[in-house]
C-alpha cells in the first residue's frame, strides 16, 4: 500500500508544490524560500523517516508569514490525503527529546479533532531572519489541516534555535509512531466510533 501524496497549493501569495511518502527513509529536498525553515523542514523529514519534496515561490519580500502558514497547510493536506482511511494505524505518538539545554514534549493524536496546544517561552524574536512566532503559525496550520491534536511543550530551554529545532524534531518523531501501521489491529480503525 502506498502511503503517499502530492499536493499542488497555489494562491495570490504562494505557489507550492509537494510531495509526501509516510513510509519513506528520510530523504528530502526543501526549497521554501525561507532558510530556516528549509532546515527545520529537513530535520524533519528526517527524524520521522517521510520523503519530502517541496518548492514554494511566496511573496517574501513582504515577510515570511505567507510562506511559513501556507507550507503548514499544504503539508497537513499532504499528511492527510496520505493517511487515506486511517485503517491500522497506531493514531497516538509521543516523544520527549532533548537539543543541548532545551528539552521539547510532543503529543500527537490522529483524531480527526483539531487542537494546539502550544507552549513555548524563548527571549529572542528571531534566528537569523526568521521570526520565531512563526513557529507557532506553522504548527497552527498544519494541525488545523492535518485535522490532528497536537501538544507541543517547552521543558527547558534558552536557545531559541535549540527549541524550535527540538520541536520539528520531537514532531516528527511523534508522528512517526501515529502514522505507523500496527499489526495488531489488522486494518482496524483505532476508535470505538469505527471511524477517525
Amino acid at each position: 500500500m502506498m502511503r503517499t501524496a502530492k499536493i499542488d497549493r497555489k494562491t495570490a501569495e504562494t505557489d507550492i508544490k509537494l510531495s509526501l511518502d509516510l513510509d519513506g527513509t528520510g530523504k528530502s529536498e526543501i526549497d521554501s524560500g525561507v532558510g530556516f525553515l528549509d532546515h527545520m523542514l529537513t530535520l524533519f523529514a528526517k527524524h520521522g523517516r517521510f520523503d519530502l519534496a517541496l518548492s514554494c515561490k511566496g511573496d517574501t519580500q513582504v515577510d515570511d508569514h505567507h510562506s511559513v502558514e501556507d507550507i503548514g497547510i499544504a503539508l497537513g493536506e499532504a499528511f492527510l490525503k496520505a493517511i487515506g482511511n486511517k485503517a491500522g494505524i497506531r493514531r497516538y505518538g509521543e516523544c520527549i527529546l532533548p537539543m543541548d539545554e532545551a528539552l521539547i514534549l510532543t503529543a500527537v493524536d490522529i483524531s480527526g479533532r483539531v487542537h494546539l496546544s502550544y507552549q513555548a517561552v524563548m527571549r529572542a524574536k528571531k534566528v537569523g531572519t526568521f521570526d520565531v512566532e512563526l513557529a507557532e503559525e506553522f504548527w497552527t496550520a498544519f494541525t488545523r489541516s492535518f485535522k490532528i491534536a497536537l501538544h507541543i511543550r517547552q521543558l527547558a530551554g534558552k536557545n531559541a534555535h535549540h527549541i524550535l529545532e527540538g520541536q520539528f524534531k520531537s514532531a516528527a518523531r511523534s508522528l512517526r509512531t501515529a502514522v505507523s501501521i500496527d499489526p495488531e489491529l489488522a486494518g482496524e480503525i483505532p476508535s470505538t466510533k469505527g471511524v477517525l
